[in-house]
């Protein structure tokens, strides 16, 4: 079976390819039917438990934590970072790796199509945020692939988004408007990126994003705003009180309507209500910030950001997106061409089920979306210089390869490669933005120093007159991942290492 998963900080949905259409999951809960699966662990009778299950025990006290996919937002995650689950340590790619597979087994035994037999593969396209550094790219395909998904290619989510919006509303686009401007505001990150379409072509022309904006964010605005007024803040309430009015402020909030007037919620034995538009006046800092980041992409009119007469209009999607703040705030900022998509959150997982439809016919040529640089030791470690390698507007196309290769005459001893991924650079080609360190290498150029065990951050870097010929490589994979090799071209000499791994 063919499908997309959108693992999502707070739910993960899936979507199926049946013959050109893509239908949305829907898992069973008990009685009812729901159209994700939560993205929850809680620890209960002794065992961990996800999805509803351990949405009813979290509900229920067991200790628990929500929205962990949130976790690979840290640029300093690994494969071995230990989360806390109340008072015991887990490896986070532990219950990454069991959430998935708790989905896989949804999917097969306890959804609309648990008629998927257990030898049948599970082919998958998976989204990451357009912004995810190669360590967040490499846990989550990881991930997936020890909890059983056969990875197809991997997606970055609005361009998944961008499938969607071209199978549904093709229409909107023609010879004057050729693109569209995707607004993706999940549980956990925020990712616009501008989306040329031509049939069933796609370009991205551009992405911005912000690694640490997203629905979690306005569920604690929410639950502050409810303290407060309760006469009490989180540091009284203690963990488990806290993070229960989390949940039933996350609850308020995914109840919310246009019509709506008030907010009520429990907190003990006390009713607390506080008008909608406290909520919203609160809130509305964090919807500037997403159009903040969004800015570059639009078309400056008299000094006023808008969207460029070939944009088609602004595709809202992501299951933050659904709180009815968002779509009012832009439209007060982009009129009429703000169209939100009747499957909010599921927008992504339609679209990455048809990137996973070999039949569908459609392409997409991304933006790498972060550049890759590296700081270099100069006049024998006195000084240091950035270069810029991989540049964040360097096109590739998933399920395929691209890179860049330079060679040198080496002048030092030894090279000490400090490497970065970052979102933006000044004019001067100095990394901005959030800027993450995501491997050191050391290079021993002296051939002695190759043929020995020294450990080279010790050795004193030294000038030399006449140094080896190097190679160094630089490649970003199929799912874009970043993998650097540093070579001595006449001894062979190399050293190789996967960014973020």
């Amino acid at each position: 079976m063919k499908c997309g998963v959108d693992f999502g900080t707070t739910t993960t949905t899936v979507a199926v390819a049946d013959r050109g259409n893509y239908p949305v999951v829907s898992f069973e809960d008990g009685a009812d039917t729901r159209d994700y699966v939560p993205s929850v662990v809680a620890f209960d009778d002794g065992k961990l438990v996800f999805g509803f299950e351990a949405d009813r025990a979290a509900r229920a006290g067991a200790p628990h934590i929500r929205s962990f996919k949130r976790f690979l937002a840290d640029p300093d995650v690994t494969a071995s970072t230990s989360i806390r689950l109340g008072y015991r340590d887990v490896e986070l790619m532990d219950v990454l790796t069991r959430f998935l597979a708790h989905v896989a087994d949804c999917v097969r035994t306890g959804s609309s199509v648990s008629r998927v037999r257990k030898s049948e593969p599970l082919e998958v396209a998976v989204g990451v945020p357009a912004h995810a550094w190669s360590g967040q790219r490499f846990l989550t395909l990881e991930a997936f692939k020890n909890a059983g998904w056969d990875v197809t290619t991997m997606l970055n989510e609005p361009s998944a988004a961008g499938f969607e919006y071209t199978h549904r509303h093709a229409g909107t686009l023609n010879s004057k408007r050729t693109s569209v401007l995707v607004y993706d505001l999940g549980g956990g990150t925020f990712d616009a990126s501008v989306v040329e379409a031509a049939g069933r072509r796609h370009e991205v022309l551009g992405s911005r994003g912000l690694n640490l904006v997203g629905g979690d964010d306005f569920d604690t605005i929410l639950a502050n705003l409810l303290a407060t007024a309760a006469g009490t803040d989180s540091a009284r309430l203690g963990e488990e009180r806290w993070a229960a009015l989390l949940d039933d402020a996350r609850a308020a909030k995914e109840a919310l309507i246009p019509q709506s007037r008030q907010i009520t919620v429990a907190i003990d034995d006390q009713q607390v209500t506080i008008p909608v538009t406290a909520f919203y006046e609160a809130a509305t800092p964090l919807v500037a910030s997403t159009i903040d980041a969004l800015e570059p992409l639009l078309t400056p009119v008299d000094g006023v950001g808008q969207l460029g007469p070939d944009v088609a209009g602004l595709y809202v999607v992501g299951g933050g997106s659904q709180l009815p703040l968002i779509s009012r705030v832009l439209r007060e900022r982009f009129g009429r061409r703000v169209h939100r998509s009747p499957h909010t959150a599921a927008s992504t997982a339609i679209g990455l089920a048809i990137g996973a439809d070999p039949d569908s016919g459609f392409t997409v040529r991304e933006q790498l979306s972060r550049g890759v640089g590296v700081f270099r030791e100069l006049s024998s470690g006195s000084t240091v210089s950035f270069d810029t390698l991989l540049t964040p507007d360097m096109g590739r196309t998933p399920g395929q390869s691209a890179g860049l290769s330079r060679q040198y005459l080496a002048a030092h001893n030894v090279g000490f490669f400090r490497f970065v991924e970052y979102t933006s650079a000044d004019e001067a080609g100095v990394p901005r933005g959030d800027i993450h360190p995501c491997g050191d290498v050391y290079f021993p150029f002296d051939r002695a120093l190759q043929d020995s065990d020294a450990d080279l951050s010790s050795v004193e870097v030294v000038r030399t007159e006449e140094g080896p010929l190097i190679q160094e490589h630089y490649w970003v994979d199929e799912n874009g991942i970043v993998t650097v090799e540093i070579r001595d071209t006449e001894t062979g000499y190399t050293v190789r290492k996967e960014l973020g791994r």
